[in-house]
């Protein structure tokens, strides 16, 4: 193979997949793969692991190999390569003989780059698993043939096979989660130990991380939804009744739900990941087999509404939410009922201490009272200095406070209670409560009933949790759960020991308005963008995001290109898909752009006929239902374009003193806020723009 100039990788970058350049260490990967040198990727979700294989694949002879784990993901990858003029297809055990047979030619003729198949479909292709077919073998989600990752296959334990029959063959193994255990067990299982290792950070910087208490998390589900239309997201639940029961109540409140778990037919299953990937159904309520693999770059949140069983797991789903780049949410919904079903899940399996380990450390981020995403990170192995900013204990840190009484409260009603009752009960005894459970046990005698009625339910939970974490008490969970003192308990009921706790959060959603929800759509550019690329998608029968990302329609609303010159610099935008959807694109944006100008138009005129009527600011905004703000910007548009208008009337020359002045010394600033707090916030907006206005046109 000859050599390959950085200058030719580049040109396939931009004119197959429509980027100018590399993220991270896509670079360094595609060279080393290019050298035909075996090699282990862990990059985040999203980060662009496809782009390590799918592009050095343009420069074999061969074909790329990709084996991947779930066949009705297969077609979503094949979409993608095919619309971006890449050659590709895929083979598995439902596609018919003759589909089959054509795959087989296409091999031999090398009609095709990649080939798509799932480990378990390999031996259909040993004809063909030879070195004058084969020239790249590309693992996905690799961290499935270790049983240190999260997600073991036992179908992965056969692919070290594969260095043997083909030695001279480059591997690139790559995953987006994998600790050191799981990256050594990769290595060693596929027979490549001397592979160069590339593993990129693993920050998400773009996914607004928040963990709330399990509280009427149905409800909160609802509003958090309700308060993004239009926008596509997966909640994760650990039962598939829950899917379907929230799904159900979701689809209540018209919001487009669908439910996916592994008891739905094979055809169930794929006609939901279908609707979703095409944007016809906006929400999935799915339990953790759903999502591996989509490369669904329009996720904008993913909800967990129960704990997951570890960090490995948490960090992949919700990395399925801004694949794109843009802000996305990833909400974590943690209870104490979570982490005893958990517990017992883990309870017959043959890892139960590593598990249990992982379990741990998922509880700990939960119910941590500094940043989310510097324990998150230190995870996998990764420190940041400084705070992210972009979590709930960033944004709204815990208030800690002098919890010493209600610690000795609760300490001592689980000493009275003798360390047999878990936590549901020891809170209905501090509450005082009256339920059966605690008057048949004579509960209502104990010195402690009672004594914190004056703290609500879920806030006695929420301070409990903190002593557990603490280690004044712990769970035993080989008890039925029962809390039960530590040492360290006697410190504080017997010397005194002062315990910081923190306030409960109180989560304040704010509901969305029903006009808001009514928001017609065509209302915006980017509205307009994403209704003709629904409409090709479907013409097409493939992802809408396989048309434009979102990150690349949010450049084409801001830059608004007219040219196929200014319309191939949008980041996304490959030689065909210019070809292929260009037009149709710039054609929305001219259409868009004249009824912009001729509404506008339309609009001042009428401020300016209201205006030469003899009607005041006020009443003209009465009686066109506008802002007064918004009259001020008519007829300050009116005066510049020469109308026979007069602004001094609205500004006094002292004032008008003032802005010159702030004008000057802002250096000719546009905004108004600058010369709003310039003036010591004084000088309403209003005055401060007819002024400037005067002052333009002088």
């Amino acid at each position: 193979m000859e050599q390959i100039l950085e200058a030719d990788i580049l040109k396939k970058l931009k004119a197959n997949f429509g980027y100018e350049s590399f993220r991270l260490q896509q670079g360094q990967i595609i060279e080393n793969v290019l050298a035909k040198k075996d090699t282990l990727v862990i990059m985040p979700t999203g980060g662009g692991k496809s782009i390590c294989y799918q592009l050095p694949a343009l420069f074999f002879n061969g074909i790329t190999l990709v084996i991947s784990p779930l066949i009705a993901l297969m077609k979503d990858q094949v979409d993608s390569l095919k619309a971006n003029g890449i050659k590709a297809t895929y083979i598995n055990s439902s596609q018919s003989a003759e589909e089959q047979a054509k795959v087989f030619e296409d091999v031999a003729t090398k009609a095709i780059t990649l080939l798509y198949v799932a480990p378990e479909s390999l031996p259909m292709l040993q004809n063909v698993l030879n070195q004058s077919y084969i020239s790249c073998v590309a693992i996905d989600e690799a961290h499935c043939i270790s049983a240190w990752g999260h997600d073991f296959r036992p179908s992965y334990k056969q692919l070290s096979f594969l260095k043997k029959s083909l030695p001279e063959v480059p591997i690139i193994a790559l995953t987006a989660t994998a600790d050191k255990a799981t990256q050594e067990d990769i290595v060693t299982q596929l027979a490549i130990p001397h592979a160069d290792r590339f593993i990129s950070s693993f920050n998400r910087e773009n996914i607004a991380l928040e963990v709330r208490p399990a509280n009427e998390r149905v409800q909160q589900i609802i509003e958090f939804v309700t308060k993004r239309p239009n926008e596509a997201g997966i909640v994760y639940c650990l039962s598939r009744k829950a899917t379907e029961q929230l799904a159900s109540k979701l689809q209540q409140k018209g919001i487009d739900a669908l439910a996916y778990h592994a008891g739905m037919s094979f055809d169930e299953r794929s006609a939901t990941q279908e609707a979703f990937i095409k944007d016809d159904c906006t929400v999935v309520c799915a339990t953790i087999a759903f999502g591996m693999g989509i490369d669904k770059s329009n996720v904008r949140w993913v909800i967990h509404y129960n704990l997951p069983k570890n960090i490995e797991g948490y960090y992949q789903e919700i990395g399925r939410a801004g694949r794109d780049g843009l802000p996305s949410d990833a909400l974590l919904f943690h209870s104490y009922a979570d982490v005893i079903q958990l517990r017992q899940f883990i309870e017959n399996t043959g890892n139960k201490e590593v598990q249990e380990a992982k379990l741990d450390r998922m509880k700990q981020f939960a119910e941590a009272t500094v940043c989310r995403r510097r324990i998150l990170l230190s995870y996998f192995g990764e420190f940041i200095e400084e705070n992210c900013g972009n979590c709930d204990v960033c944004n709204n840190p815990p208030t800690f406070f002098d919890g010493t009484i209600i610690a000795q409260k609760a300490l001592s009603a689980i000493y009275r209670l003798q360390g047999k009752e878990a936590m549901g009960m020891v809170i209905d005894v501090l509450r005082g409560a009256q339920n059966a459970a605690v008057l048949d046990k004579q509960y209502q005698q104990l010195k402690t009933y009672g004594a914190g009625k004056d703290i609500a339910w879920r806030d006695w939970q929420h301070y409990l949790i903190q002593l557990v974490n603490q280690g004044f008490c712990q769970i035993a969970f080989h008890q039925r759960n029962a809390l039960q003192l530590s040492n360290l308990a006697k410190k504080v009921l017997f010397e005194g020991e002062r315990v910081e706790l923190t306030k409960p959060q109180v989560v304040e959603e704010t509901k969305v308005t029903k006009k808001a929800k009514k928001k017609t759509a065509n209302t915006t550019l980017f509205d307009r963008l994403r209704a003709l690329r629904y409409r090709i998608a479907k013409e097409e029968d493939i992802a809408a995001y396989l048309v434009f990302n979102d990150a690349t329609l949010r450049e084409i609303e801001r830059e608004r290109p007219q040219s196929a010159t200014e319309f191939l610099a949008i980041s996304g935008v490959g030689q065909r898909k210019l070809a292929v959807y260009g037009d149709e694109f710039m054609e929305e944006i001219k259409s868009f752009l004249n009824e912009k100008r001729k509404t506008k138009k339309d609009t001042t005129l009428e401020t300016f006929k209201l205006y030469q009527q003899g009607h005041s600011v006020q009443e003209i905004g009465e009686l066109r239902g506008l802002k007064t703000t918004t009259i001020f910007s008519h007829l300050s548009k009116l005066y510049l374009e020469g109308k026979d208008v007069s602004l001094d009337e609205f500004v006094t020359p002292a004032i008008l003193k003032r802005v010159a002045n702030a004008k000057k010394e802002l250096k000719n600033e546009t905004a108004l806020k600058p010369y709003f707090e310039f003036l010591g916030e004084k000088v309403p907006y209003e005055q401060i723009r007819v002024a400037l206005t005067i002052l333009q046109k002088k």
